[in-house]
């Protein structure tokens, strides 16, 4: 087994906490998305309590572990969804049902060299945009079908007036980049700040619920297909091992929060695909069995293979 990464300490809180159903309508009614906010608090309270927020990139990697956690909640194969919850976090599906088809020995022999081929199993998901290569946060993906779901995250703790612009220009530069190749795919920008936004820098508040606004595609000129906000709490006054990380979405735009936001992204997914493909996220999301037949290689015993490691 390989060292430890940054997603490490999450590994055992994503292993507890079970894919359940995220869908809170019934059958005819307008899809509604229940987002597990506890979960996140949970993630996003081990890199406060050590300290880690604005270093090492913990903080914004427990943001991605949930945000990956809620798609295969959404009914996406395990496998298909980068991060992955288990070392190694970025591999194509494919690769996995191979080496599952494997003799019993044979693939007991190969599972343990899968990380160190980085061409195989990277430590990110990296793809071509139209002008540059992109590191993405958030990915679906597949061989025969290329990327479907392309996700940004990012996080904001403090000075944000300072840095609002900078993340604003990077995000809009990223979008077009990425729409500019991957027009079909859903392309998502996913923004969380701590609340103390609210009290400390009001205008920078507003800079920011117009910015996730402005970033999103409405006019078919550019832009994602969804932004996602959040905000976050914690209390500094108590010692950092007893602090506990709780979401705020109450002051964000409706507009703007993350159940919409994961509802729009699903939706263009399965909007630009057959209905052979993801029947399951389909049948969750539509409340009913669907009477199509599974496309090949996608059958429910594959669903094993999300222990490859």
């Amino acid at each position: 087994m390989s060292k430890e990464d940054a997603f490490s300490a999450f590994d055992a809180e994503l292993a507890a906490t079970p894919t359940s159903d995220p869908w809170l309508h019934a059958e005819g009614e307008v899809p509604r998305y229940g987002p597990d906010y506890d979960l996140l608090g949970r993630l996003l309270t081990y890199p406060t309590r050590s300290g880690s927020v604005s270093e090492s990139g913990r903080f914004a990697k427990g943001i991605d572990a949930w945000l990956a956690h809620e798609l295969r909640r959404a009914g996406f194969l395990v496998d298909e969804v980068w991060p992955r919850a288990t070392r190694p976090r970025v591999l194509p599906r494919d690769v996995v049902l191979f080496v599952d088809k494997l003799p019993k020995g044979l693939g007991e022999q190969v599972r343990p060299h899968l990380e160190r081929i980085t061409a195989v199993a990277p430590s990110d998901a990296r793809v071509l945009g139209r002008a540059y290569y992109k590191q993405i946060d958030v990915c679906i993906a597949r061989w025969d079908r290329g990327p479907e779901l392309l996700l940004s995250t990012k996080a904001q703790v403090s000075s944000f007036g300072k840095n609002l612009p900078n993340r604003f220009e990077e995000a809009y530069g990223d979008a077009a980049n990425l729409r500019g190749r991957y027009p079909l795919a859903a392309t998502g920008f996913f923004f969380l700040q701590r609340d103390t936004i609210l009290t400390t820098e009001k205008e920078a508040w507003e800079r920011t619920k117009d910015m996730m606004s402005k970033l999103r595609d409405t006019d078919g000129r550019g832009g994602y297909t969804a932004t996602g906000l959040a905000l976050v709490h914690w209390d500094d006054d108590v010692p950092p091992e007893e602090r506990v990380v709780t979401v705020n979405v109450d002051d964000v735009p409706s507009a703007l929060r993350p159940d919409q936001f994961l509802d729009a992204m699903i939706r263009q997914v399965l909007d630009v695909t057959p209905v052979v493909q993801h029947p399951r996220v389909r049948e969750l999301r539509e409340r009913r069995e669907l009477p199509v037949p599974e496309p090949r290689g996608t059958t429910d015993d594959t669903e094993e293979t999300g222990t490859l490691l």
